[in-house]
């Protein structure tokens, strides 16, 4: 696994590579099992990962390019500060075509920052979110070009405000 400041450059040339990139943006744990079951819809791109630097993210994402976000992120303003100054670097770096996550608090300010740099951005909320939207979600809302749930009752609840297309796990 590489550091935020030190990710591995893209092995393959832009100008040559024409598969989207995307970045992967999400919570260690399971926010990041999630992800990893979503594997089929992102694993023809160029793919690069934000989590967080723990055991679990380190074994689970070995060999992977991953930036590390700062955490605990859950109602700590000063490091989703500090995710919002990595999210500009990392986003203007890396320029992917496509933010994808599943949450939690690392998701707002890398798709609000994503959103204003014109970046297509989509949320996927947790499966364990039946009734209400999680806050991140209800964060993030205003600013995703898709947001996708995992129980039809929650889109239902959600008034239209989100698509449901099935379960992940």
């Amino acid at each position: 696994m590489t550091a935020t400041d030190d990710a591995r450059p893209v092995p393959t040339d832009r100008a040559t590579d024409t598969r989207p990139k995307v970045a992967l943006v999400c919570s260690s744990g399971g926010h990041l099992f999630e992800m990893l079951c979503l594997r089929a819809f992102w694993s023809e791109c160029q793919a690069f990962w934000v989590t967080f630097d723990t055991p679990d993210a380190a074994s689970l994402l070995a060999g992977e390019r991953v930036h590390h976000a700062v955490h605990p992120t859950n109602r700590n303003v000063v490091n989703m500060l500090r995710n919002a100054v990595r999210a500009v670097r990392i986003l203007a770096r890396e320029r992917p075509d496509a933010v994808v996550s599943t949450g939690a608090g690392v998701a707002v300010p890398f798709i609000v920052v994503a959103k204003l740099l014109g970046i297509r951005t989509i949320y996927v909320e947790s499966i364990t979110r039946i009734d209400e939207l999680s806050l991140s979600g209800r964060m993030v809302r205003p600013f995703v070009d898709e947001f996708l749930v995992q129980w039809p009752e929650l889109a239902r609840a959600s008034g239209g405000r989100a698509d449901y297309r099935g379960q992940v796990l």
